[in-house]
């Protein structure tokens, strides 16, 4: 289990775009889950939506390749490195992410050659899919 100490020593992330409080599980290469606590305090709640509150679809992917980039950057030839966002596929939505809800992460690398990782994520709220999608990451160093 890492804390938002350990999360911020693997990732660059830092609030307020940092969009994981703990990683639950983690499996270096292979498969990492997280959570993140949505809290009405959260930036994105002051414009989105007015009257509704929403997490934002692009937001909540964004959790989900987090989570993916622990699973990548924890493997000790990576440590280190960027895990930059290189394509999103099959994105899906099914129910909201509101204030209130712990957001239930899980990125399963399930292709790695040379500098990119395949993956694929799911977002959980209460145990019911609130989103998913297919990952790539493409693997640099901080110059690049």
């Amino acid at each position: 289990m890492f804390g938002i100490e350990e999360i911020k020593n693997i990732l660059p992330h830092r609030e307020p775009f940092l969009m994981i409080d703990k990683v639950v599980e983690n499996k270096p290469g292979d498969t990492t889950k997280a959570i993140k606590a949505i809290s009405a305090n959260e930036w994105y709640f002051q414009g989105h939506f007015e009257k509704t509150k929403v997490m934002p679809g692009v937001l909540i992917i964004e959790a989900i390749a987090q989570t993916g980039g622990i699973a990548i950057l924890t493997m000790d030839e990576m440590k280190g490195k960027l895990a930059f966002l290189a394509r999103i596929n099959k994105a899906r939505f099914m129910q909201k992410v509101v204030p209130g809800d712990i957001l239930e992460l899980e990125t399963k690398i399930t292709t790695f050659k040379l500098n990119v990782g395949i993956g694929e994520g799911i977002a959980k709220v209460n145990g019911k899919i609130a989103a998913k999608c297919e990952l790539t990451f493409a693997i640099g160093d901080e110059e690049n």
